[in-house]
């Protein structure tokens, strides 16, 4: 049963070479599961290398076919039954080794796999047994989120100027304030903002409302004075480029890289992803912010996710550790 709408599938780069069941699948994950489109095209990307894999490694290819021209549009249930879990294993070497994926790229991947199967066994009941349901991801070391303090955050908004201002400087707020991911800034529609909330889109479709603070309705609305109002293709959208259209990901990705050059910060540590760190970081630290509450201001389904941002930062390590009662106790020599 083939569930994919016609809108749908031509978004999705590569999708006319797929396999039928692979297009239920990206459907259901669209359309049931409520996935976005950027995560339904990693889906489709990643199965597309294993399938490719696939076909090498049980050898119906000749092996010296050039790997990113193997075709998959064939690959049928009886081919995806004959997987196993040592194919599975085979096929993360191949991946780390041959193609140099990193850890997080590898994990993803592994996710990617367990996703599939799970749909191929529990809905589409295509297979009797999950091959991936033991398949193990690698183990990530989670590393501290980098982040601006409010000195290096202050010089940012500071640094802002040029013909664009308002605009630029109304979307650093907003990042640093609310902590928005870089779509739902650049998804931020006029009747989003309301009686100083903000409704946005997140991951997976998920709604949430962001109440607005001071320094962000100040800025939206010298923006909005600005703004232009003719031409405007999109007239819903809050956030326009030079062009008049909906800002995309590119150019905020440019404008916030730019000032971060400006205001003599590394621009290969720092990017708009930071800056949501930052937000979660400064509401964490300074703001008194319960766990709980910023796991609903940042839209993370699990707790989990949200923890990484309750890190301790050097100072506070050291203020720990001087705070301990033996910290000064020195005891007479002998």
């Amino acid at each position: 049963m083939q569930l994919f709408t016609l809108g749908f599938l031509h978004m999705i780069n590569g999708f006319e070479d797929a396999p039928v069941l692979v297009k239920d699948f990206l459907s259901y994950m669209q359309t049931i599961k409520g996935k976005s489109i950027n995560t339904v095209q990693v889906y489709l990307y990643d199965l597309r290398v294993f399938l490719r894999f696939i076909k090498l490694h049980k050898k119906l290819v000749p092996e010296d076919t050039d790997f990113d021209s193997i075709d998959i549009s064939d690959v049928d249930e009886n081919l995806l039954k004959s997987v196993t879990l040592s194919d599975l294993y085979s096929y993360m070497s191949f991946v780390s080794n041959s193609r140099s994926n990193s850890v997080y790229a590898r994990a993803r991947k592994v996710a990617s796999l367990k996703s599939f199967y799970k749909y191929l066994t529990n809905k589409a009941k295509v297979l009797d047994v999950n091959p991936a349901q033991e398949l193990e991801s690698p183990k990530i070391i989670k590393r501290l989120p980098r982040y601006l303090n409010i000195e290096e955050s202050k010089k940012l908004l500071s640094s802002v100027d040029g013909k664009f201002s308002a605009r630029d400087y109304a979307i650093l707020t907003l990042f640093l304030n609310c902590g928005l991911r870089l779509s739902e800034l650049v998804g931020i529609n006029l009747n989003n903002i309301k009686n100083n909330t903000l409704r946005v889109i997140g991951k997976g479709n998920k709604e949430r409302v962001i109440p607005l603070n001071s320094a962000c309705i100040e800025a939206i609305n010298n923006y909005m004075k600005e703004r232009p109002v003719e031409g405007v293709t999109d007239k819903n959208a809050l956030f326009l480029s030079e062009r008049r259209q909906r800002i995309s990901k590119a150019t905020v990705q440019h404008i916030v890289k730019k000032y971060i050059i400006s205001a003599g910060l590394d621009p290969r540590r720092y990017s708009t992803h930071k800056l949501r760190h930052t937000a979660a970081t400064l509401m964490y630290k300074y703001g008194h912010v319960d766990i709980r509450t910023l796991q609903k201001l940042l839209g993370h389904e699990s707790i989990a996710t949200t923890e990484i941002y309750t890190h301790l930062d050097d100072q506070q390590l050291q203020n720990a550790v001087e705070s301990n009662p033996l910290a000064n106790f020195n005891p007479a020599k002998r």
